[in-house]
């Protein structure tokens, strides 16, 4: 039979539930075990059968009373040696009375159960062989009708002479799958037993002594493994009997199959050595859950023995379950499926405590009433401890282990909740390190990195326990203040922000001083909510920033100046898509092997007629507030495409890049859009490259991979834009039709190495080209050709095309 065993626990309880199965459906053995002071702790169907003793009247009642043998006192003896020796008693006959007043006899042998090298049961397997004893006296006393009664034996009965097979009955023919007796006799008896027996010695020698022992003794009796005439082994019990006929020394033997009884005995070895060596603890009870059995492993992870535990309920031994409603989930849930499983807190003999899966599993008798319960008590502090560390490094950030943006905007919205029900008064302080830049810049990012985790340190010195310091990424630092009096208290702590990052900082042989710009927000004054308060607290920030930064500034009305600049913004830029003061200019991406030109990134400027040229940091924040992205980025993409169409006329076939805003990607008509644009300019799709970041491919929802097949079957090419700073999921990255990743320039500028090699195996991997941008120094242009990047942009990529035919085309 095919057995399929997944893991340890469930190999535990596969052959624990084959031992039972193995007891409960052999009706013809009769099991029972014992404790060391003879109370009777097992005792299967065919016990009940056989001795007419029901389980529930045998276990838990001294054996003697259960079932007196003829002679007890040998008897005792027997398993008395057992218990001295730890091994195994000889199997033999024995007789017993029933509670009916029967006498039988029975075979029976006696096995040892071993727990931490001590005895804890004896097992003893009985075959009622009361017909067998029946059969042997009719043979003994009656001699004229011998052969009628060998003729009609249900046991095989062979007469061996001069080293052959002399006669044969027809239930040896039967046993033997012979067919006809000329196949048996005149051959020697060794013939149908294979080379060598189960434990190694040569079938000829073994069977040699055996006849020499029974000559000796008169008799003798073993167990034998045969090889019938079809070609398959078996076992027998086997009486060899020395007798004299007609002046001539013949062997009377007799075979009885007991292939059954030994694949019973085998599974109950197996399911003894599975259950003592296997490294998860098992525990198993009665049907009352009392705790009747435990193995190596259990007495190894509690600090608990078998001598502590047996007789005892498993709620109160198993610590974790003393919970009465778990204990009623965990009845109901087994009275229901026969199985549960679960995480419990348990504990040590000690009392140390630690995390564990239990699992529980009713074990049914043949009559499918459950008879016992098995658990499995696995401890996962090792995996508990993986799991905590990589939920810590998800929520934490990489450098400082400061919580990153995830963590702290669940414990923010933890705040405001509290605040909420407290009516209390919370701050939020945005921090942005002044010029942190050109440390970077002079010292370089080590230096940088040393200067962030330094200042993690000071921060977190200058808050209570309850406060939360987060890194957001670069040189911005979140700071939750719960819970707060008033604002002074905020304003105390940011004066003792303020000083502790004007301190000293000595880092290897550089002495720096830095500065600090901190915005704050409060709750419920400047926002109600988390995406309120952080941008109010940012607004505060870049004031301090305008008004000469190394200070602390709350949010307040005054500040709503901004928001009328805001207005102004937003009306100039529809002013400005009516009098077309939009124009573009192109930053070159360039080939890092050959140095080649193959593509311009579209960017867009604003030509104000007052402020002069605009970037897309003043103002696209207020076009996507006012709506307008869809307008601009419509005119953006149908005049790249009109720039790439006269590029290729003049001979420079270069593709050209347009980044869609969230709005634009959402929209329905964006394949309309992106179609009139090629359609409009003439150009081919295949010199269109449309960029998209990971963070516009989410808030895409369920529609963006329809949208993205839609372009990618329009011919243009799709490319992830600032990859590694959003979502990172890779699952899109295989089911999207994604054509190129470019590495934002956070990665490259910050010499984050670790991070570009991933993304660009990973890139190689999916058959994807890679693009860097923001690369400034050859060095940097070194490492990305070693690691096999495609293609580059940046300053250095631009002060390549100055003076070249292309240049004029950055502008």
């Amino acid at each position: 039979m095919e057995q399929r065993v997944s893991n340890p626990a469930q190999e535990a309880l596969d052959m624990i539930t084959h031992l039972v199965e193995a007891m409960e459906l052999a009706p013809t053995v009769a099991v029972h075990s014992m404790d060391a002071n003879r109370t009777v702790r097992f005792w299967n169907a065919g016990a009940a059968q056989m001795f007419g003793v029901a389980p529930d009247e045998a276990v838990g009642r001294p054996i003697a009373g259960v079932l007196p043998f003829v002679r007890e006192a040998e008897h005792d003896a027997v398993v008395d040696e057992v218990w001295r020796s730890g091994k195994p008693g000889p199997a033999r006959d024995w007789q017993v009375r029933t509670r009916d007043g029967r006498v039988l006899w029975i075979y029976s042998a006696s096995f040892p159960l071993i727990q931490d090298g001590v005895v804890r049961q004896v097992f003893c397997m009985d075959i009622d062989v009361t017909e067998r004893k029946r059969n042997e006296a009719a043979l003994e006393n009656a001699g004229a009708h011998f052969r009628q009664m060998y003729l009609k034996s249900s046991d095989a009965i062979l007469l061996i002479g001069a080293d052959s097979i002399a006669e044969v009955n027809p239930a040896a023919l039967a046993l033997f799958k012979c067919g006809a007796a000329c196949n048996m006799v005149g051959r020697p008896l060794s013939d149908f037993a294979p080379l060598r027996q189960p434990g190694g010695a040569l079938s000829s020698v073994e069977m040699t002594r055996a006849w020499d022992l029974a000559h000796d003794t008169g008799n003798f009796r073993c167990d034998w493994r045969y090889l019938n005439c079809a070609g398959e082994l078996f076992w027998a019990e086997v009486l060899m009997t020395s007798i004299a006929l007609n002046g001539e020394h013949l062997f009377y033997v007799v075979v009885r199959d007991i292939t059954a009884r030994k694949q019973a005995e085998h599974r109950l070895h197996l399911a003894a050595q599975v259950f003592e060596n296997s490294r998860d603890a098992i525990i198993i009870t009665d049907r009352e859950q009392t705790v009747i059995a435990v193995n190596r492993a259990y007495s190894n992870i509690t600090g608990r023995g078998a001598g502590e535990m047996l007789g005892q309920p498993l709620a109160r031994q198993v610590p974790g379950l003393e919970d009465p409603a778990l204990n009623q989930d965990i009845r109901r849930e087994l009275d229901a499926t026969g199985h549960w499983q679960g995480e419990i807190h348990s504990r040590r003999a000690g009392g140390d405590a630690f995390p564990a899966m239990l699992a529980l599993t009713a074990i049914r008798d043949s009559n499918g009433a459950v008879s016992n319960y098995m658990g499995i008590l696995s401890d996962i502090t090792d995996r508990k401890k993986t799991e905590e560390h990589t939920r810590h490094l998800a929520e934490h950030d990489f450098l400082t282990d400061l919580p990153n943006r995830v963590l702290l905007l669940d414990r923010l919205s933890q705040a405001l909740q509290g605040a909420r029900r407290s009516h209390r008064m919370l701050a939020l302080m945005f921090i942005d390190l002044d010029r942190f830049k050109e440390v970077n810049d002079t010292l370089g990012h080590q230096v940088g990195d040393e200067l962030l985790k330094e200042i993690a340190r000071r921060l977190v010195k200058c808050v209570r326990g309850a406060d939360t310091v987060s890194r957001q990424g670069g040189d911005e630092f979140l700071i939750i203040l719960a819970d707060i009096g008033g604002v002074d208290q905020a304003a105390h702590v940011a004066g003792t922000v303020l000083n502790a990052i004007a301190q000293p900082f000595r880092l290897g042989v550089h002495t720096l001083q830095v500065s600090g710009s901190i915005g704050i927000a409060i709750y419920p004054n400047d926002g109600d909510d988390i995406e309120q308060l952080i941008k109010h607290a940012d607004v505060a920030m870049y004031h301090v920033k305008e008004g000469g930064r190394n200070g602390y500034q709350f949010f307040n009305a005054d500040m709503q100046a901004q928001i009328a600049e805001r207005v102004a913004l937003e009306e100039g830029l529809r002013r400005a898509l009516r009098n077309q003061e939009f124009e573009l200019e192109f930053q070159a991406e360039l080939d890092v092997l050959s140095g080649d030109p193959v593509g311009m990134e579209a960017l867009v400027r604003w030509r104000h007629p007052e402020l002069g040229l605009l970037l897309p940091e003043r103002f696209m924040a207020v076009a996507e507030d006012a709506g307008l992205m869809i307008p601009i980025g419509t005119w953006v993409l149908q005049q790249a495409c009109r720039h790439a169409r006269r590029w290729r006329e003049g001979g420079h076939p270069l593709v050209v890049a347009v980044n869609l805003s969230t709005q634009q990607f959402t929209h329905k008509n964006l394949l309309g859009c992106v179609r009139e644009a090629l359609e409009g300019s003439g150009l081919s799709p295949e010199y269109l490259e449309l960029e998209l970041t990971e963070a516009i491919i989410m808030k895409g929802g369920a529609a963006a991979q329809g949208t993205l097949l839609a372009l990618s079957a329009l011919g243009v090419r799709l490319t992830i834009d600032d990859f590694g700073t959003g979502y990172s999921r890779l699952g899109y990255l295989k089911d999207y039709p994604v054509d190129k990743l470019k590495i934002d320039s956070s990665f490259t500028t910050a010499g984050d190495g670790a991070v570009v090699a991933t993304i660009i195996a990973m890139a190689r991997n999916l058959k994807m080209q890679v693009i860097a941008e923001g690369v400034e120094t050859g060095e940097q242009l070194a490492y990305l050709r070693s690691k096999g990047c495609d293609q580059y942009q940046g300053r250095l990529a631009d002060a390549q095309l100055r003076g070249s035919a292309l240049a004029p085309l950055l502008h």
